[in-house]
């Protein structure tokens, strides 16, 4: 896997090569396939961050085969930026190559003051999108989600929005994010009523936070959908960021994240003996990470956030060894069940 940084190149000309490394998993019984490893620009790609650097990142992405981009209305910061910055790289490097991208963004959490500006009705849904079109300099996106349940709106009322954005073309599919199971089966059976091309769920899930097992797994197969997975490494618990402790200038030594110091104590232990099984399969403990979640049937894809392109290229590496063998998979159980 050779992949050069082009950012400094004005004219960008995609590796030839970046179908042949990527697997591509169906989204549910869906015709959508997604590429098993996903890039999120929830970080890294705000007013805040050096454009050039996101620039580079997007370049990698492509290059490896990632065709799946995935935004929000309030990524940033400030608020909406990462969809302007993706908007501006966009038209600079993957306009002639819209029809082999998958992008997607979401509404559901504080976008702009006032009772219109969050939540899941349909005043804040379709304003959100037709905002986030013109940020991102899109006739549509592939995928719309809402990006949290709201205990105060109707779900019909939701899900209806949902139903409208794609009958006016604005998107090709809907999807959910932080359902529960409960919300799930109810959030399909309104949209399978309206014939509406519901595809996914996007949730949190990594060896330290497997809620999702319990029961979403089976309701997610039970409706036909897919699931993709946010924070795989755990917000970067599950790296070796924090094998030899908490340095200073890491996430969870900054206040306003949303990984703690105490957290991060708590797991460490873990966290080490994980370390080891990862340098006996040959992997860092990220990529073992990433392949674990992958390893599942239910899963298709993972996103990952980058802060460069090497650190994207070697997540990427997960790929190449998703075989666990059941020894492996017993100890890593017996591992996460310690003082759990």
């Amino acid at each position: 896997m050779q992949i050069n940084d082009k950012s400094n190149s004005t004219i960008y000309i995609p590796n030839k090569d970046r179908y042949d490394y990527m697997s591509y998993n169906r989204s549910g019984k869906s015709g959508v396939l997604l590429p098993a490893i996903a890039l999120g620009l929830w970080h890294n790609f705000g007013f805040v961050d050096a454009l050039k650097n996101g620039r580079s990142i997007l370049r990698t992405a492509f290059d490896l085969g990632i065709t799946h981009f995935d935004l929000a209305n309030n990524y940033g910061p400030p608020y909406g930026s990462a969809e302007t910055n993706f908007g501006t790289i966009f038209k600079q490097d993957f306009k002639a190559y819209r029809d082999e991208l998958f992008i997607a963004t979401k509404a559901g959490y504080d976008m702009w003051p006032g009772p219109y500006g969050n939540w899941g009705s349909r005043k804040y849904l379709t304003a959100s999108l037709n905002q986030s079109l013109k940020r991102m300099e899109l006739d549509y996106v592939d995928v719309f989600y809402h990006h949290r349940p709201d205990p105060n709106t109707p779900l019909e009322e939701t899900m209806g929005a949902l139903t409208d954005l794609v009958r006016q073309g604005k998107a090709l599919y809907v999807g959910i994010s932080n359902y529960n199971a409960e919300d799930t089966l109810k959030a399909s059976k309104i949209l399978k009523a309206s014939n509406t091309p519901f595809i996914i769920n996007q949730v949190n899930y990594s060896m330290l936070d497997r809620w999702i097992e319990a029961k979403l797994l089976k309701a997610l197969s039970t409706t036909d959908l897919g699931c993709i997975v946010f924070s795989p490494l755990a917000q970067g618990m599950l790296t070796n960021r924090y094998l030899d402790g908490i340095p200073k200038d890491s996430r969870a030594a900054k206040t306003a994240t949303y990984l703690e110091v105490d957290k991060v104590k708590a797991n460490h232990d873990k966290i080490l003996k994980l370390n080891k099984i990862a340098k006996k399969r040959d992997q860092t403990l990220s990529q073992m990470a990433i392949a674990w979640i992958l390893r599942l049937p239910e899963i298709t894809s993972v996103l990952v956030g980058a802060s460069s392109s090497n650190q994207l290229i070697e997540n990427v590496k997960a790929l190449d060894n998703l075989h666990f063998e059941q020894k492996e998979l017993n100890a890593i159980e017996k591992i996460l069940k310690e003082n759990s």
